[in-house]
């Protein structure tokens, strides 16, 4: 069996990047003279010489006179020295004809052409005119209000270097020295398809077991963003002779091919299938030692690449950045990409797994002590993860465990790190969507990480935090939050809600019976047909079905999303029968709710930051009447 016949030949990712680029020419792809006008974000394909000098003549920085300044030594507020005033004034634009002899001056505009004799400019507001004659109550030395000729930029010098990305501040330079057309390295044409039954178009009704194509958006976007040139070629369905006849139209008019999902050799999985008959050489990588990214498969043909992402977006999008961005720059012969990595302190434990290579995508909080890194855990599928986190922790190979507290060296998505106004970790609800809503249009901006109430606490209590978003019940006092605060915290107080048993209207198993009932019914161990679905782990919500069940484990008790909305659709959409969640969310989904325990949701802030500009906002709002109002519509008790 050959190389390209064994399913997911796993190498290193070193291994596989040296594997893929020794396949490749990384050289700009040709050149293009453009408009200036069209000329942004591209990459000079030649250095630019001035061909003038800037200015190109002597020009006035100031209202004032031209004269000499040996003429005005000795001058002051008391004791003036008087020259000779010629007629009429220097403005800019206007050359100067007139020669300015020792004992005289002449008017001139900011920006006007110094005129010949003349070696310095004597500000207004040091002068006073009498007639035709000129009081100077100020001495200058030569060249004082001059800029030369050339004394920017000069002929012959060389201004921009081949290479260089043409930015706002590089167009204007280029249109200083008169430039009207750039040289620039043509943009590299990619060509984007999407493959799988399942996959539908944005815009398509949804339908069961359908996922809308969102890879083929960001990665389009990815590539301008690179300075290449996408095109979508559409969506192939599983079938190997329409998905092969594309590719090779695309091949033909491309000078990269991006494919994502079917990368593995299972029986739907089309794209590894037709990617195997390249040759020249062909398949070069086929399984990276990485999470996530393992199924990503490399080949090239004819010195063009052709690259299999993993279907999921996530994997997807971090594979596209970490093994064919560098190329696209290349091509597009943009420099290097820059790659900013700060140190930071892992908030919570991150388990790995052994034999491979995992980027960790967290988002960043700015402490008293540093930075403190939270992991985003939800998984290759999430479409959220990758735009959400502020970067990256990369864990060895044969690294099983990261404990928390442990330092980590984070590699930043993006230029630079952006901390956001308010950060806010704790428990989801739909209430706090509003207000962090309403803050952004107040030009406040946030970051949500919704890891559960007990993490949210902790984290306020260490700091790490600007608001935590709560509702942990003590089950001694039967109180809500306050029980559970520490001297280095305040509660805020939220909103009540009420928690209870949702389910699709007209289900005889929940319909006008009482909680008693329906328990009995879904904790039967033979009752594998209705499924319900659970919450995470550290979530208040959690907490009380732990306490509703009584150790029992229904089917369905495995799953764990981390909001309420994702609990509603799992039963709306018939992929679960039951849950626990909020009612607000029950009636925006149109389904049944049977309250079971009637809650606060309050907000704990840490009193090391209470005086911060954001947290006294979104205090205020909390106490705005029209936001008690919208709450109230929104099904909570303020």
């Amino acid at each position: 069996m050959s190389q390209q016949d064994q399913f997911l030949n796993v190498i290193d990712r070193d291994e596989a990047e040296a594997r893929f680029r020794a396949a490749l020419s990384l050289q700009p792809l040709g050149n293009e003279e453009l408009p200036l006008a069209d000329s942004l974000g591209r990459a000079l394909a030649a250095d630019v010489l001035a061909r003038v000098d800037v200015p190109s003549f002597d020009r006035s920085n100031y209202d004032g006179f031209a004269l000499r300044a040996s003429d005005t030594f000795g001058a002051s507020e008391m004791s003036p020295r008087t020259v000779r005033l010629q007629a009429g004034t220097l403005d800019a634009g206007t050359p100067a004809t007139q020669f300015v002899a020792p004992g005289e001056a002449v008017a001139i505009a900011t920006g006007g052409m110094i005129p010949r004799g003349a070696d310095a400019v004597l500000m207004i507001e040091h002068s006073d005119v009498q007639q035709d004659r000129l009081l100077v109550r100020r001495a200058v030395t030569p060249g004082f209000g001059v800029a030369f000729a050339g004394t920017d930029i000069a002929r012959g010098e060389t201004v921009l270097r081949a290479g260089t990305l043409l930015t706002s501040r590089e167009t204007g330079v280029l249109a200083a020295i008169g430039e009207s057309r750039v040289l620039v390295w043509r943009r590299p044409r990619v060509a984007i398809i999407s493959t799988g039954n399942e996959i539908i178009a944005p815009g398509e009704p949804m339908r069961p077991a359908a996922v809308y194509d969102s890879n083929s958006q960001v990665l389009a976007d990815a590539v301008r963003e690179l300075g290449g040139l996408p095109r979508h070629w559409g969506i192939v369905k599983d079938d190997v002779a329409a998905l092969r006849s594309m590719m090779q139209a695309a091949l033909a008019e491309s000078d990269l091919v991006l494919l994502s999902g079917g990368t593995s050799k299972g029986k739907g999985d089309l794209c590894y299938r037709v990617v195997e008959e390249l040759t020249d050489p062909g398949i070069v990588v086929h399984g990276v030692a990485l999470k996530p990214g393992k199924p990503l498969c490399l080949a090239v043909t004819g010195g063009k690449p052709v690259v299999i992402l993993p279907g999921f977006p996530t994997s997807a999008i971090f594979t596209f950045h970490e093994f064919v961005a560098p190329v696209l720059r290349a091509f597009a012969g943009l420099p290097g990409e820059q790659q900013e990595t700060i140190p930071a302190t892992l908030a919570m434990k991150a388990n790995s797994e052994i034999g491979r290579t995992e980027y960790l995508l967290v988002g960043l909080v700015k402490t008293d002590e540093g930075l403190s890194a939270f992991p985003m855990g939800k998984g290759s599928g999430s479409v959220t993860t990758f735009s959400r986190a502020d970067g990256f922790v990369t864990i060895p190979r044969h690294t099983e465990i990261v404990d928390a507290g442990q330092e980590v060296q984070v590699r930043l998505l993006g230029r630079g790190l952006q901390i956001a106004d308010l950060i806010v970790i704790g428990s989801h609800c739909v209430g706090l969507d509003f207000l962090l809503s309403q803050l952004q249009r107040r030009q406040i901006t946030s970051k949500l990480l919704t890891v559960g109430s007990s993490a949210g606490l902790l984290a306020a209590k260490r700091g790490e935090c600007d608001v935590a978003g709560v509702h942990l019940l003590d089950p001694d006092s039967g109180a809500y939050n306050r029980p559970f605060l520490s001297e280095t915290v305040e509660l805020i107080t939220g909103y009540g809600r009420s928690q209870g048993i949702l389910f699709r209207r007209g289900d005889a198993r929940f319909e006008g019976r009482t909680l008693a009932e329906i328990l009995k019914a879904v904790t039967k161990t033979d009752e594998t047909n209705c499924v319900m679905v659970n919450r995470n782990q550290g979530s208040g919500t959690r907490i009380l079905i732990d306490r509703l069940l009584a150790g029992a484990k229904p089917h369905g008790y495995a799953v764990q999303p981390s909001n309420h909305n994702a609990v509603a659709a799992a039963i709306a959409q018939g992929r679960a029968d039951w849950g626990l969640a909020i009612e607000s969310v029950a009636v925006a989904n149109g389904l049944g709710f049977l309250p079971y325990q009637e809650e606060r949701y309050d907000f704990v802030i840490p009193k090391s930051r209470q005086d911060r500009p954001a947290i006294r906002a979104f205090v205020e709002l909390l106490a705005e009447p029209a936001t008690h109002q919208r709450l109230t519509e929104l099904g909570f008790r303020v």
